[in-house]
């Protein structure tokens, strides 16, 4: 397993060790030793979630108040997406600030992303399946939205005409938000 470091110090990308021949590949997509030795602290996840959206959805950007703030732990099962993150910690030296990677079914990378960020992911082939672990149950009395396209976050998506839900198109702007205590 390699891991690589973002402009945020806590946000990490994981490459598995992948184990590949003729019949086709093997890789542990999660170890709790080893993701624990990864973030430097016990890490309990409580819920999994898969998702699968068609090219050019955007979904996002979510997160959840405490004391139900999630982080997660992202994989692509199929296809490839832009994976995007806001830092929403009250106080943070970047808060506001974002960061997006490409994950895909053919890197394998993981994104590790812990509590004190707004997630979304932009849809880039036919087909996008995504699997992620969350390390809070989700609650929608405390889950928040910023709108995907707010201007002063500036995210370059790299989709000319996104495929948008109406909950996510009714996000709130960031400088409107409510950001998380960590």
């Amino acid at each position: 397993m390699k891991v690589l470091s973002t402009k945020f110090n806590d946000v990490k990308i994981i490459i598995p060790d992948i184990y590949s021949d003729s019949r086709g590949f093997f890789y542990e997509s999660y170890n709790s030793s080893d993701f624990e030795s990864v973030v430097g602290k016990p890490v309990y996840f409580k819920q999994d979630n898969q998702s699968k959206s068609k090219k050019n959805v955007i979904r996002g950007l979510h997160y959840q108040l405490q004391p139900d703030a999630q982080g997660k732990l992202i994989h692509v099962l199929k296809g490839k997406i832009l994976d995007v993150i806001v830092d929403v910690k009250a106080g943070s030296e970047t808060l506001g600030q974002w960061y997006g990677i490409v994950l895909s079914d053919t890197n394998n990378y993981q994104l590790w992303i812990p509590a004190g960020y707004a997630h979304g992911f932009a849809a880039l082939t036919d087909e996008v399946e995504i699997f992620y672990k969350a390390t809070n149950y989700y609650n929608p009395e405390k889950e928040r939205i910023i709108k995907w396209n707010d201007p002063d976050i500036n995210i370059d998506w790299g989709i000319d005409n996104p495929i948008i839900s109406s909950k996510d198109e009714n996000g709130c702007l960031f400088k409107n938000a409510d950001y998380i205590e960590i």
